[in-house]
């Protein structure tokens, strides 16, 4: 075979080549099938099929799944890669229950020590609730109030109180 007959040959192959390499499937076309199948929270970018995935999930056995169903729509579907840049949102603060204190025998012990430097009020304590009857004067109520709930009754009831 001559070089002018082998030219040409050579052409056409590379010119085949280089198509077939080439996506048929137009970008947006692969953009709206990923988006089919990603999860809320992420957001799907498209350049020549290669996928970029970003946003956030809650779990990495999510982030995984979402790019195991973009993988899975293969090069027929105009896929070529997949860059996954999806975070793991971290889990809300655990706020602990607040501690409350239902033994009446404990919290009337410790009511007496709070209430020792307040003679003419008098407690009791049933079921982890607190009730407060007697006579104060104004300028102490806030401060028999917060001695009271530091102590972590279910409740502290001062409403037969009298203040003077």
């Amino acid at each position: 075979m001559t070089i002018k007959k082998f030219i040409p040959v050579l052409l056409l192959a590379g010119t085949v080549a280089l198509t077939s390499c080439k996506s048929n499937v137009p970008d947006a076309e692969v953009k709206s099938k990923v988006e089919a199948v990603v999860t809320p929270g992420v957001t799907v970018d498209v350049k020549d099929g290669v996928v970029t995935l970003n946003g956030s999930v809650n779990s990495d056995a999510d982030k995984a799944a979402v790019e195991a169903a973009v993988k899975a729509l293969d090069a027929k579907e105009g896929v070529k890669s997949v860059t996954n840049n999806i975070t793991v949102a971290a889990p809300p603060p655990v706020t602990p229950a607040p501690e409350i204190n239902t033994v009446d025998a404990d919290l009337q012990a410790k009511v007496v020590d709070a209430t020792k430097d307040f003679p003419t009020v008098q407690t009791s304590v049933k079921d982890g609730i607190i009730t407060v009857t007697g006579e104060i004067e104004k300028a102490k109520v806030t401060k028999l109030k917060q001695s009271l709930d530091n102590l972590k009754p279910k409740k502290t009831d001062m409403s037969a109180l009298k203040v003077k």
